[in-house]
């Protein structure tokens, strides 16, 4: 028998599976009660207007929408894209953009452009477990830096800055994955300034900006940006729909040039079908009611787990308060390891994430978590949370 393993390359050996990959087999699970999901509540996908909208593309427009598309993606798309974009001041003169197949291969692509081995890479620590694995498939070195309760440690960014070449910093300033806190308007506009004093780019990575549900609107880094600094990545899969998987990149024309070479020898284009459903959608239906009701239903849940938070986690699990999003993150006494506390919660049918999984080294045990309150009912919100209070009050005891 062949030994592959011995033949992969040096760049993808380091890789593991994703842990929130890995919890979507235990979701499948009538019993297990997850908190480990990184989608809005399926409740509010419009599925019969989609439906609808699918059914008559089919019908009128069949043969074009199943033939190959353009690299650069569904022309109407991108025209709405650009415009919506440019109403909170995202995209200038020097910008171009380009559909991806979800946010994801927006990160992957605008990585795989920009990296050569070695490459200095500041992150967020925590951050999206996708970017991790994806800048270390390009073999950049990695710099974690922690984040504050109003975002990345500037201090810490700075000093990284002062001692190592750095190609980008990648950061989610609004309800940051893993953690929901966003990022203070005076921040963003340093991390911008400091990006320019030092010479480097940033990749703005913005899937759940739109799901604010308090608080008020704070800019975009991308609306402040007047050399092409910076680097925006969207979504709708946390607005319309994840399946989709239908993302876009914004950039300076020069980034966006190469992006689209690169991603033609990757998928060629997103499939047509569900840009143009996604296209139909906005031209006939308000995307802002949409947006409205999926904020609705994040703040019902997210005030559901925090309030079961508040009476059956113990004094000892400190966790944040997210001003929108899909996520908040627990922290726990040091020295615990919630890997290792994910074993047990799920042989008591709970799931989370472990914070290792996202952190620059993944193999040391992390005492924090990550949960999402926008894929269960609240009864079972209100259960699984009583479970992981009862054992998190063994642990700590």
């Amino acid at each position: 028998m062949v030994d592959i393993k011995n033949s992969l390359s040096k760049r993808v050996r380091p890789l593991e599976a994703s842990a929130i990959r890995e919890m979507f087999k235990l979701m499948g699970q009538a019993d297990i009660i997850s908190f480990a999901g990184g989608i809005p509540s399926p409740e509010v996908y419009p599925t019969d207007t989609l439906a609808k909208i699918s059914e008559n593309i089919l019908a009128t427009n069949g043969q074009f929408t199943l033939k190959y598309g353009v690299t650069e993606g569904y022309a109407p798309l991108i025209d709405q894209v650009v415009s919506n974009n440019k109403l909170n001041g995202i995209g200038k003169d020097f910008d171009a953009t380009i559909i991806t197949t979800g946010a994801q291969q927006g990160i992957d692509l605008a990585a795989k452009s920009l990296i050569d081995p070695g490459d200095g890479i500041i992150v967020e620590s925590p951050t999206f477990v996708g970017t991790l694995n994806s800048l270390r498939s390009y073999e950049a070195t990695l710099y974690g830096v922690p984040v504050q309760d109003d975002g990345i440690d500037l201090e810490s960014t700075e000093e990284i800055l002062k001692t190592k070449k750095i190609k980008f910093i990648y950061t989610i300033p609004t309800f940051q994955n893993p953690t929901g806190i966003t990022m203070c308007l005076e921040k963003r506009k340093k991390l911008l300034a400091l990006a320019e004093e030092y010479d480097c780019l940033i990749l703005e990575d913005n899937p759940y900006g739109e799901l604010r549900f308090k608080g008020d609107y704070i800019p975009t880094i991308k609306s402040f940006d007047e050399s092409g600094r910076v680097i925006y990545v969207g979504s709708f899969s946390k607005t319309l729909s994840p399946g989709l998987r239908v993302g876009f990149l914004v950039g300076h024309t020069d980034l966006i040039e190469r992006v689209i070479v690169v991603k033609q020898a990757n998928d060629v284009h997103t499939p047509l079908l569900p840009q143009m459903i996604i296209s139909q959608y906005m031209a006939e239906n308000s995307m802002d009611a949409h947006i409205s009701r999926g904020c609705e239903s994040c703040k019902e849940k997210c005030n559901a787990m925090l309030d079961a938070m508040d009476r059956h986690f113990p004094d000892k699990a400190v966790y944040t308060r997210p001003d929108g999003g899909i996520f908040l993150w627990v922290t726990l006494p040091e020295g615990v390891d919630t890997g290792a506390l994910l074993k047990k919660a799920i042989e008591k049918k709970v799931a989370f994430v472990p914070g290792n999984s996202f952190m620059v080294n993944a193999a040391e045990p992390s005492n924090c978590f990550r949960l999402n309150f926008t894929t269960v009912s609240n009864d079972k919100i209100e259960q699984g949370i009583k479970i992981l209070g009862d054992l998190l009050k063994e642990e700590l005891n």
